[in-house]
């Protein structure tokens, strides 16, 4: 299986979830370069980080869900669950030998397409606008802006 390429089918419009998920991709990526390699070590440090780098951005995905209260946030946040879940038990089976690479590397590549084109996409609409929010609100409250009053603006 060659390289995952991103493409813009898979953007959601919100630039920073977009960048997690092209970071995923590149997780995913190097299991598929380093599957043939046989160096646990290796192996070991690419496994971790993408499990860590996962969980945390389905904490800021789930963050944001929240924040903008989006109706399905509980079942989203469920199937995040169930597959960090998925990915530990794998973790654990590679830790006791087993060699996982090719069924890892293919629930990750069928999983992350199938979450980013429906379940993502489901939450987009309400969490966009929140995000935009967020936004002019650190460009109008940002250091710059606070400096530029400051001086510039009467009391």
């Amino acid at each position: 299986m060659p390289h995952i390429i991103w493409t813009d089918n898979l953007n959601t419009g919100i630039d920073v979830i977009d960048s997690q998920h092209r970071q995923l991709i590149d997780y995913i990526n190097q299991l598929h370069d380093i599957r043939l390699s046989h160096d646990k070590k290796v192996v070991a440090t690419v496994i971790e980080a993408m499990v860590d780098y996962t969980i945390s951005h389905f904490g800021f995905e789930e963050a944001l869900m929240e924040d903008a209260g989006y109706e399905f946030f509980r079942p989203h946040k469920r199937v995040h669950e169930l597959f960090i879940k998925r990915i530990e038990a794998l973790q654990r089976r590679f830790n006791n030998g087993e060699d996982i690479l090719e069924e890892l590397h293919s629930l990750l590549t069928r999983w992350l397409f199938n979450h980013i084109k429906n379940d993502d996409a489901s939450y987009i609409s309400s969490v966009k606008p929140k995000v935009q929010l967020h936004i002019q609100e650190e460009v109008r409250t940002g250091w710059l802006t606070r400096s530029l009053r400051r001086f510039f603006v009467s009391p």
